[in-house]
């Protein structure tokens, strides 16, 4: 397709949301038409799903139940809002996708890889990112940045949490051309910086190869 999918991954207190957002100022700024969307949610039918997976009363939803949802809502995403937009050649920016279920569901719930994975496969109809970044940083340091009160992902153990983290790790090392890692430990300005070097370095190989 003639758009630019990227997508911002990590664990929770990663700093995801406001380098989405200053990325796309940056992208802007530079003449590109963008797109900036989230999972769960991006949709107003995901927007509900959302409410749903995030409701910390909802502490009994099975592993699979909630893999599932974040499946049907990611799926209304693409339909609605990804794919269409990168038809029409702008750039995507999503705060989380497929990568988030094989990190948190997958490595973090345990449900088998492949299964995830299949999944992934149905909701996106094989729709990959361009390029990925995670956001890397301590468990306990991304658990400290989240202000007031969690939601039913943010507060699960931390053990969970750093099976996430170490599930995105090993993403990363398996797809090393999409899947680039960043320490997010800094300041917001050091983090961005960084992003920034790794989407500038990727629209120069774009460019070159076009």
């Amino acid at each position: 397709m003639p758009g630019i999918f990227i997508t911002l991954e990590g664990i929770e207190g990663s700093g995801k949301s406001t380098q989405a957002k200053l990325l796309k100022d940056f992208l802007v700024g530079i003449g590109f038409t963008v797109v900036l969307t989230r999972e769960p949610g991006g949709s107003p039918i995901g927007e509900k799903v959302r409410d749903i997976l995030l409701d910390r009363s909802n502490r009994e939803m099975e592993p699979m139940t909630e893999l599932l949802l974040y499946e049907a809502s990611r799926f209304q995403h693409v339909a609605e809002v990804i794919r269409p937009a990168l038809e029409q050649g702008k750039v995507v920016i999503c705060d989380r996708f497929f990568d988030a279920s094989t990190a948190y569901q997958g490595y973090g719930r345990g449900i088998e890889i492949d299964t995830v994975n299949k999944l992934n496969l149905i909701a996106t109809k094989g729709l990959k990112a361009d390029l990925t970044i995670v956001l890397d940083l301590p468990v306990r340091e991304g658990l400290r940045r989240i202000g007031g009160q969690p939601d039913r992902i943010e507060g699960e153990e931390a053990e969970f949490h750093e099976r996430v983290r170490q599930g995105y790790l090993k993403i990363a090392e398996s797809e090393p051309e999409r899947v680039k890692v960043v320490d997010a430990s800094g300041t917001i300005e050091e983090t961005f910086a960084s992003v920034k070097s790794i989407v500038d370095r990727f629209l120069s190989l774009r460019k070159a190869r076009s």
